[in-house]
């Protein structure tokens, strides 16, 4: 999965890349709006998150510098538990600040999307954390996803009400044919 793009590369996440995954996700939980928690998860937290994905055999990806340090990740689980949804995802993706608008997000969402649609998932769906994250938006609209809803007022953090939004796009054959 080497070779992403200028100055970054692809590979599957490993336990090594725990504290990075938190301290990335720290950043976007203490100063952002795409994640509803209000305290950052500690490393056995995220560690235990981690294998969660792992189990279920699903993606957990993270976008590395030339020294294999960790500044993105991405993964994908059920979208819900009940078995109707056994073929939905919902994807997840965090970049480091200082890294955004190089392509991490983009390579790490197209190379969850690859893989889930090798595993004949059909649907991925994209839980946005507050309707003016144009970057998110923007990001999950030019990778194909199209936006099917707007929970508005669903979130307060940051002393403010925060919309969701909701976004999804077909995998493989999506609803083209049966499973």
């Amino acid at each position: 999965m080497s070779g992403a793009g200028a100055g970054f590369s692809l590979r599957d996440a490993t336990p090594p890349d725990i504290p990075s995954i938190t301290r990335i996700y720290a950043h976007h939980v203490r100063f952002g709006l795409a994640s509803f928690e209000d305290e950052p998860p500690d490393e056995a937290e995220m560690r235990r998150r981690m294998e969660d994905v792992r189990d279920r055999a699903l993606p957990f990806l993270v976008a590395t510098d030339a020294a294999d340090r960790p500044h993105g990740y991405a993964y994908a689980l059920p979208y819900r538990l009940r078995s109707a949804y056994r073929y939905t995802l919902e994807d997840s993706i965090y970049v480091e600040p200082e890294w955004s608008r190089r392509g991490l997000g983009r390579a790490l969402l197209t190379h969850l999307i690859e893989r889930c649609t090798a595993a004949n998932f059909r649907q991925m769906v994209a839980v946005i954390g507050d309707s003016a994250n144009a970057a998110s938006i923007g990001l999950h609209e030019r990778l194909g996803f199209r936006r099917v809803g707007l929970l508005p007022a669903a979130g307060f953090k940051h002393g403010r009400w925060v919309d969701c939004v909701l976004m999804q796009r077909e995998l493989g054959d999506g609803a083209a044919t049966l499973p």
